[in-house]
């Protein structure tokens, strides 16, 4: 059910953990005599703002990065053949210290052979043998370049149908809070009922703090990022610096997701080796940097899950939900842990995963 319903999980999980964010926006907004609905209009209105300025900027980048792509694909080209022209290289070496009797290639036979009088070798017919049948190419409805395409584009418009939908989320989720925060402790009765209180309040804490300390890390990094970028005279650096600092969050896989936009954009100003080991190093070591000594303080201190319980969320949540599942699982974990703390009945499974 997780997997085939990623879509629907995904989007519905990223609706809520943007409504707990959002939510102390409202309730400023409130404090102000403002009703409900018009308050959680204008937060989402100003959300959804700060996102499209925010997208706008990185197309505005990145139309000058397509202008280029012809100098990056040769440069590509150039360096591909350079690596092909080495592996040559190493072939030759290697056969020259082969032996002898490896070397020499035998010919195949050829079937066109002449005899020794010069003529072909004849070929026997049988005259009851049937005709032959004349080979008939069906040709494919869709060439595979063309499946390819149309399977990308029915993901991205999925992608898209789906993300269309979590801004009228977060607003229906902001405007009847009070009613289905009601609706739900309705469910439970007696003491129960104060227990899925704390329950959902230590979850909205927790994705608050989850978010809003991931964010603060990759502004921090983002900054750096792009400083360096700039000192080194590297193109596109408001373009390449925000996204190396926040993919270098994603956990595992954060550093080489980093090195991924500043070696991109070296391509086609970079010929030596000697500016990529600058490159990695810088990047490497403000990776280092933020998830060692930034990320316990900023984070880590908030969630308190240990490293055991990180990785097996991980690998499942990434297993069934690709990229999207590796993000999202160290919050939908640390709410599981939030819940189970506040669960007399639950609370060994907590301590499971905590640290």
């Amino acid at each position: 059910m997780l997997y085939y319903g990623r879509a629907f999980f995904v989007t519905l999980i990223s609706a809520v953990i943007i409504t707990f964010i959002l939510q102390p926006f409202v309730l400023s907004f409130m404090r102000l005599k403002l009703p409900r609905a018009l308050a959680s209009f204008l937060v989402c209105s100003i959300f959804v703002l700060i996102v499209y300025l925010a997208g706008l900027g990185l197309v505005t980048q990145a139309s000058g990065l397509i202008d280029d792509l012809p100098s990056y694909g040769q440069r590509i080209g150039e360096l591909i053949e350079g690596a092909a022209e080495q592996v040559r290289g190493v072939e030759r070496g290697i056969a020259h210290f082969m032996p002898k009797r490896l070397q020499e290639q035998q010919p195949l036979p050829d079937p066109n052979r002449k005899l020794k009088k010069g003529r072909p070798a004849p070929v026997p017919v049988d005259p009851n043998a049937p005709p032959p049948v004349q080979e008939v190419r069906i040709q494919a409805e869709r060439s595979p370049l063309l499946t390819l395409v149309y399977s990308r584009l029915e993901t991205i418009y999925s992608v898209t149908l789906m993300a269309s939908f979590v801004p009228f989320l977060v607003y229906f989720m902001l405007s009847w809070s009070d009613h289905l925060q009601r609706a739900f402790l309705s469910l439970f009765e007696g003491p129960d009922r104060a227990v899925a209180s704390r329950s959902m309040e230590s979850v909205a804490a927790m994705a608050r703090a989850y978010m809003a300390g991931n964010f603060v890390l990759g502004i921090i990094l983002a900054v750096l990022s792009t400083v360096f970028f700039m000192l080194i005279s590297l193109p596109y650096p408001l373009l390449i610096g925000p996204l190396s600092g926040f993919l270098s969050l994603v956990p595992y896989i954060g550093l080489p997701l980093a090195l991924l936009p500043p070696f991109l954009a070296a391509l086609p100003i970079y010929s030596k080796i000697g500016a990529y080991f600058i490159i990695a190093s810088v990047v490497g070591t403000l990776h280092l940097f933020g998830l060692n000594l930034l990320y316990p303080k900023i984070v880590g201190a908030r969630v308190h899950l240990n490293p055991l319980a990180v990785t097996v969320a991980l690998m499942f949540w990434g297993l069934i939900w690709g990229g999207i599942g590796l993000v999202l699982a160290v919050p939908i974990v640390a709410g599981i842990k939030a819940v189970c703390d506040n669960v007399a009945a639950w609370k060994p499974y907590g301590k499971l995963l905590g640290d």
